[in-house]
């Protein structure tokens, strides 16, 4: 038994129960929205440890009256009431996880949004929590090899030998699905995504559920991907069940996907993993080439994160040449915009942004960028302004993430 993990942000937060038994609330002073009023502060409640058992879900908590706190005006508008678990509470969470609930956790990519992958009612939950499209499908997570047996029925020789080499770690494979695996994972398709993360907290939390979990960014659909529990809050609070509060993440883009169920294997997405990467195990790999047009045409697209918006701010992101002159920057907005830079290199004329973000290399541009535009919308940007970079190894990943940002 363990109490909810109350330290959101490093700054106050503290857990009410609610005089209604069964109903508990967080109050946090962390600045992210909550669909509960400032009524709340009328009730007189005590700091208790918590248990599991309310897991049901809730829409919207509003009330008669702040004079008589607790009582519920309409069960219809509910909002759920999600957990913040410490790394040494995954068990709670695989309770959770098992009870059909989603949970949002840390992985070396992006934080995915779990669920049993092969329940059909806890798969529903992540495309209504995400408003995510049905026809994107859901990569699987497993921890072990011997998980695999119960999602593919047919792994080929290249696509054991890049399991091999690869896993675990920021690759994704398609493979051909087994019967059992439920069509909202795959969105009807007759191939699955499949992923062995290289992550100490998602292996054992994958492990106590028992269960491969089908598990996207932990976001709201279209917007950047979650790279830290925060973003992830900012998101998906009073939307899922628990989030476990981990490290930001190494990589901070998607795994790579490769199709491994076409001889030569293709790219299908790039991400953690590079093309040159899988050349030394597969030469004839087909790099990723797959471009708008194809996307929007294409009916049957075996890998998550290519069709619909991905990865937008609420500022339009825009790309400045390599040696990131203001000349191009200049013509795209108006005197009085507010723009933000991210790069690795600095900006000739720095007096024109209100932050400037000056990488190391490509690898910590991969990994801050999510970050940097949330934090340039909660700065009320207008601009996000994106260094280009040559697209050999992580920047092909980083350049699509750019560029789709920017559509």
């Amino acid at each position: 038994m363990g109490l909810y993990y109350s330290k959101l942000d490093a700054e106050k937060s503290i857990l009410y129960r609610l005089r209604t038994p069964d109903f508990v609330k967080q109050i946090s002073g962390n600045g992210f929205s909550s669909p509960v009023d400032s009524r709340r502060k009328h009730f007189q409640s005590n700091l208790r440890p918590l248990t599991v058992r309310q897991t049901s879900v809730i829409r919207e908590l509003t009330f008669r009256s702040p004079q008589k706190p607790g009582q519920i005006e309409d069960l219809r508008e509910m909002e759920m009431i999600t957990r913040f678990f410490s790394v040494f509470e995954l068990e709670i969470a695989a309770q959770l996880l098992r009870s059909d609930e989603l949970v949002a956790f840390p992985t070396e990519t992006v934080y995915g949004l779990g669920a049993n992958a092969m329940s059909v009612a806890a798969v529903s939950k992540i495309f209504e929590a995400k408003g995510r499209p049905s026809d994107n499908p859901l990569i699987v997570h497993i921890a072990a090899l011997s998980q695999l047996s119960a999602i593919s029925h047919d792994v080929s020789p290249v696509a054991s030998d890049l399991m091999d080499g690869l896993w675990p770690g920021a690759l994704t494979i398609v493979l051909p699905k087994r019967v059992g695996v439920p069509s909202l994972v795959t969105a009807g398709l007759d191939t699955v995504a499949v992923r062995f993360p290289n992550h100490s907290i998602a292996i054992e939390l994958i492990k106590r559920v028992g269960m491969p979990l089908a598990a996207p960014s932990a976001n709201r659909s279209g917007r950047p991907s979650a790279t830290t529990w925060q973003a992830a809050a900012e998101d998906l609070e009073g939307r899922i069940a628990g989030i476990i509060c981990g490290e930001p993440t190494t990589y901070g883009l998607e795994s790579t996907v490769v199709d491994a169920t076409c001889f030569p294997p293709r790219v299908l997405r790039p991400g953690g993993v590079s093309l040159e990467q899988l050349q030394r195990i597969c030469p004839s790999i087909e790099p990723f080439g797959l471009d708008q047009a194809t996307v929007e045409t294409q009916s049957s697209l075996n890998s998550p994160g290519l069709r619909h918006k991905h990865y937008q701010p609420r500022a339009k992101v825009i790309l400045l040449a390599a040696d990131a002159s203001i000349s191009n920057f200049s013509t795209a907005v108006t005197d009085d915009a507010i723009a933000h830079y991210i790069g690795v290199s600095r900006p000739s004329s720095s007096a024109r942004f209100a932050s400037i973000r000056v990488c190391s290399d490509l690898h910590e541009y991969g990994a801050v960028l999510f970050d940097f535009f949330r934090k340039a919308d909660s700065a009320n940007a207008d601009l996000v302004c994106c260094e280009s970079v040559e697209e050999f190894g992580i920047g092909v990943a980083l350049m699509d993430r750019i560029r789709r940002a920017s559509q």
